[in-house]
């Protein structure tokens, strides 16, 4: 009996953790709205990624003689800009940008803010508060305010753009973080874990990061459109990407005076701006739903 339980033992949490993803995917597969939102987004990345492989028009190739052209005209399935360029490579190529921007700030967001809020959540007393009162002089200016001045403080650019919305989106996440963990950090098997012997370090990997990576990531997924639209805002103002860098934030603002001569066109930016942060809003819900996370 001694030696059957010790073989079965160590395969119990691999079996736990299995079971747990598991039903993760099968309630998210139960969720049609998060699936399809899930497929959209996944081929405005794929597009976006394969854009020199389809087979389109060169999207600074401008043109005078074709600008402002509608939606279908021969050659042109979606117009033509401002400066007759090919509005269908333009959207694709500057899917590119748009989600490059509106990603790669929340992604290293989560990881530099999911470690304050861990060291925070953890340790507690002064280093507890000087983190977090640290965090909450980020949250006296709105998001969109902090956004516009660091970027304008650091100069337009697509490095600017992600420094600034990085800065941005580390006080959320790292309150996210540091409420999780000293939630996790008042159970029980943490004080056993620390009467055992277990180093700081030791808990924080082995006992707690598994159990706050899922709210926390949760949370920064429901961030990446608010993230996209922010980093669309600053190339509209002109604080973000430069052009003639085809990215739809940017494109909105070139096409503004166009308004009046081809509405539709000039409006196809902010669709697929509206569409993709719906998407991924709709998916940040499917998986919060899946994974069981309580706001």
């Amino acid at each position: 009996m001694s030696a059957a339980t010790d073989t079965i033992a160590p395969d119990v949490p691999v079996t736990a953790a299995a079971g747990y993803w598991t039903g993760v995917l099968k309630r998210f597969s139960r969720d049609p709205v998060a699936i399809t939102c899930a497929l959209i987004v996944l081929l405005l990345i794929l597009s976006a990624i394969f854009a020199p492989y389809l087979g389109l028009d060169d999207p600074y190739k401008s043109s005078m003689i074709k600008r402002l052209k509608p939606i279908g005209y021969p050659g042109f399935p979606l117009g033509t800009d401002e400066q007759g360029r090919d509005m269908l490579s333009r959207l694709i190529y500057g899917g590119r940008l748009t989600l490059f921007v509106g990603l790669v700030p929340v992604v290293l967001a989560f990881f530099i803010g999911s470690a304050f809020g861990l060291v925070a959540g953890y340790a507690g007393g002064r280093i507890n508060a000087l983190i977090m009162r640290t965090v909450d002089v980020f949250f006296a200016f709105p998001s969109v305010l902090l956004a516009i001045a660091i970027s304008s403080a650091l100069g337009a650019g697509i490095v600017n753009s992600l420094v600034s919305l990085t800065i941005v989106f580390i006080p959320p996440i790292a309150r996210v973080a540091e409420s999780a963990t000293a939630s996790v950090r008042a159970l029980d098997y943490i004080d056993a874990a620390r009467a055992s012997g277990g180093g700081a370090l030791t808990i924080i990997r082995v006992h707690i990061i598994g159990n706050v990576l899922g709210p926390i990531f949760v949370y920064a997924t429901s961030l990446t459109s608010v993230c996209m639209i922010l980093a669309a805002g600053l190339s509209f103002l002109g604080i973000g990407v430069r052009p003639p860098e085809p990215e739809w934030g940017l494109m909105l603002n070139t096409l503004r005076t166009a308004i009046y001569v081809n509405p539709w066109v000039a409006a196809l930016p902010g669709l697929m701006i509206f569409i993709t942060s719906l998407c991924l809003n709709l998916l940040s819900d499917g998986l919060r739903s899946a994974m069981n996370v309580k706001d």
